[in-house]
């Protein structure tokens, strides 16, 4: 049996949140174990925060989301930095740019984003980025403002070239359900070029569902299939990559605290 680690979904979404247990327990039965549940605003941040405190297994990940920031206020941040601090919480996100369909002022997001990296660095967290349609401008701002805990690209979708320049900035990267599609041929030469303890899986549940379950609702058992299509990609073991995708998500989110040999 592997042992697997998502290090992106979404068990605090309508979605699962009324029924977690059973899809912890189908999870399990995939090798799935850790999992990072990721917010993006007050309600899903707040359910990270409380599913993180009830299973030992779940880990919190909390900020603002770039599609979310027009809804924030003064008090908000506030709120962020403090719960930040908890013990449940392992990362700073999802943070980033997204420039599709001009959700909220790119100058907004970039402040925000620059904010949340302070904070991050501040506590000692590591960072998750969302970066849609904004690599370039992600990768400006990386520079500009660096990680200094680093961090991961979540649902990485640049190509091999993109993937190099990241991975010098010291980020992970991770790969979703995208990695199984055929025609992602960018993503494909993204996991080619990212060594094996630089790389981590995801689902992004219930988004981005994988081969051979695609046009259904993700879930993170679903994992599993993320990482039988890398090692199909990499030509390599599946439990060489569920292992060392494993192994590269605890030493960035729970600094090697829960490592197997």
């Amino acid at each position: 049996m592997v042992t697997i680690y998502d290090s992106h979904t979404h068990l605090n979404d309508e979605a699962f949140y009324g029924d977690v247990a059973a899809f912890l327990a189908r999870a399990k039965h995939l090798g799935v174990e850790e999992m990072n549940m990721v917010g993006s605003n007050t309600l899903l941040n707040k359910r990270a925060l409380k599913l993180a405190e009830k299973y030992p297994n779940l880990h919190a990940v909390i900020g603002w989301h770039p599609e979310d920031l027009g809804k924030v206020i003064t008090s908000d941040w506030h709120q962020l930095e403090a719960n930040l601090a908890r013990p449940e919480v392992v990362g700073v996100g999802e943070i980033g740019l997204d420039f599709v369909n001009g959700i909220t002022d790119r100058s907004t997001q970039v402040a925000a984003f620059e904010r949340q990296i302070a904070m991050a660095n501040n506590l000692h967290l590591p960072v998750v980025i969302h970066c849609r349609e904004a690599l370039d401008e992600t990768y400006q701002v990386l520079k500009k403002t660096p990680a200094t805990f680093g961090g991961v690209m979540h649902s990485f979708s640049g190509d091999g070239e993109w993937a190099k320049k990241f991975l010098a900035l010291g980020f992970d990267l991770s790969f979703s359900g995208v990695v199984s599609f055929n025609k992602a041929t960018e993503v494909h030469e993204a996991a080619k070029a990212t060594p094996l303890d630089r790389m981590m899986v995801e689902t992004d549940a219930p988004y981005l569902t994988p081969v051979p379950y695609r046009g259904k609702q993700n879930e993170p058992a679903y994992t599993y299939y993320v990482v039988q299509a890398l090692a199909k990609l990499l030509e390599l073991p599946e439990h060489l990559v569920a292992n060392a995708t494993y192994q590269t998500a605890v030493r960035r989110f729970l600094k090697g605290n829960n490592g197997q040999d």
